[in-house]
């Protein structure tokens, strides 16, 4: 079987771009290159571009942390830039005839495959899924990472402050984001970077740092130089003012592009792959098929340590206290700003027995000065100041209890995989697919709803919870084995389909 595979940054990337999406590839890819009768390839496309520009065009990968690998390919100059949001609804997300034409003859030079399998279509046009016209037996895979189809934030996170339940036709698109994107200058941004990263120098290292930032200065120099000279050679030249963009032209435009994604994704691909319940529901709901959308749960490689460590039974300690755990970012989407308020509320008489562990880069200020105030009236507070994988162990081995409390539709969060699989219980607010994993609606509560989520903190601290119940509930994470031959077997079918 040949499968390719495709997602918008390199999973090797040296930026460590792309996120749990990046690592599930990873894992994928170390997985279907030890099988001899698979072959797999790898694709990426948004980020590199040449200086000066031209037309798209695809080339084998060059560079990232093991350059020149046998199929892995990237296309340069794609008209659709990536991630999503540098583009944010640009009608190129849509279509753009060169960008597909570079894609096409990309299959047609490394091809045919029997499977390929789209992890997100940023970076591409939705109309590159089109394939079915001249490769008729390849089957065309999409897993649902994020929302890209259906809302150009991909996450339905409206104006980086509210879950959006309603995009009114696309007039809230039209205002949602709240500091804009200049294509031509990130195309340069990204251009120099490839050029440098093609020259050997890595980012991170001092040699890329130096030459990146002083070309880009010179650049924004010589920009200025330009626009000051022209105006000493004309100064009665005015510049044109910048028309205001006609707010129902721009909803209408937004509400296309939703519809046009679904339509294509419908007419082209075999099978959809819904990373939760959670996510297949909304697919579906957007008008996605539902006879294509299949719930396919990631595997990861830290699903083996739920087989090593036992259920956890009691979420109180000796003295009456338990650790309350969060890990991720603190931001408003992940619901980190949620979690200040609630314990800020929590009634003296629980507060003093709860202890809290936030491991996560370090916040602005405020945000600082808030999360500090809580050791007055904690039991006890901990800031882990960001984390790796490998501190895990250490990290979680004093969390009583995991919280997810997420303010948006979190697909799968891989910090709750990561808190379920060594057994630690999950308070999860009820967005996304976190709730899944533990299956027990004792654990959840509704999301951003502050009063809901102290009622659960006082049922743990209460003895109420049955553990043995949550257990009996949960559902085992998915090892990479097990995934692995879900996805063949999927693959396997739609070939049969």
């Amino acid at each position: 079987m040949k499968i390719l595979y495709y997602n918008w940054v390199d999973y090797l990337d040296s930026e460590n771009r792309g996120g749990g999406v990046s690592i599930y590839q990873r894992n994928v890819m170390a997985e279907l290159s030890q099988r001899p009768d698979i072959e797999v390839s790898f694709l990426t496309a948004g980020l590199s571009h040449d200086l000066p520009a031209k037309q798209p065009r695809w080339e084998r990968l060059g560079h990232g942390k093991i350059p020149d690998r046998p199929h892995h390919y990237e296309i340069v100059n794609s008209g659709v830039l990536a991630p999503a949001h540098h583009c944010f609804g640009d009608q190129a997300q849509v279509n753009h005839s060169a960008t597909q034409a570079a894609f096409f003859d990309f299959i047609e030079q490394t091809g045919p495959y029997d499977v390929i399998h789209f992890n997100n279509i940023e970076g591409l046009p939705v109309s590159a899924l089109a394939l079915k016209e001249t490769w008729p037996h390849t089957k065309i895979i999409l897993s649902l990472h994020n929302y890209y189809p259906f809302c150009p934030q991909v996450n339905f996170w409206y104006q980086e402050k509210e879950t959006c339940d309603d995009f009114a036709e696309g007039r809230k698109c039209a205002d949602c984001l709240t500091g804009g994107h200049d294509p031509h200058h990130i195309k340069l941004a990204n251009g120099l970077a490839y050029r440098l990263k093609k020259r050997g120098l890595e980012p991170g290292s001092r040699g890329f740092q130096y030459s990146f930032v002083w070309i880009m200065r010179l650049g924004r120099r010589v920009v200025g130089l330009q626009k000051r000279l022209k105006h000493l050679l004309n100064p009665k030249t005015t510049a044109t003012p910048v028309a205001a963009k006609d707010s129902t032209q721009t909803a209408e435009a937004f509400a296309l592009r939703r519809t046009t994604m679904v339509e294509t994704i419908n007419q082209n691909c075999d099978l959809v792959l819904c990373v939760s319940e959670a996510v297949r529901d909304i697919a579906v709901q957007f008008g996605l098929r539902p006879e294509a959308c299949t719930t396919s749960y990631i595997g990861t490689q830290q699903a083996e340590a739920f087989s090593r460590t036992p259920p956890r039974t009691q979420l109180l300690r000796d003295d009456g206290t338990f650790t309350l755990g969060f890990l991720g970012y603190m931001r408003r989407d992940k619901g980190f700003m949620f979690l200040l308020d609630a314990l800020e509320a929590l009634p003296d008489e629980l507060a003093k027995r709860v202890r809290f562990t936030a491991a996560a880069r370090q916040g602005d200020e405020e945000t600082m000065v808030r999360f500090g105030k809580l050791s007055d009236r904690l039991a006890e507070l901990t800031h882990v100041d960001g984390y790796s994988h490998d501190d895990l162990e250490a990290l979680l081995a004093g969390i009583d209890v995991g919280v997810v409390p997420v303010l948006w539709h979190d697909n799968l969060p891989q910090v709750a995989i990561e808190l379920h699989s060594r057994h630690i219980p999950l308070l999860t607010a009820d967005m996304g697919g976190a709730q899944e994993l533990a299956n027990c609606p004792d654990m959840v509560f509704p999301a951003g709803d502050v009063q809901a989520f102290c009622a659960r903190i006082s049922a743990i601290l209460n003895g109420e919870i049955d553990m043995d119940a949550y257990w009996q509930s949960a559902r085992a994470p998915t090892t990479m084995d097990t995934h692995i031959h879900e996805l063949l077997s999927n693959y396997t079918a739609a070939q049969n389909s």
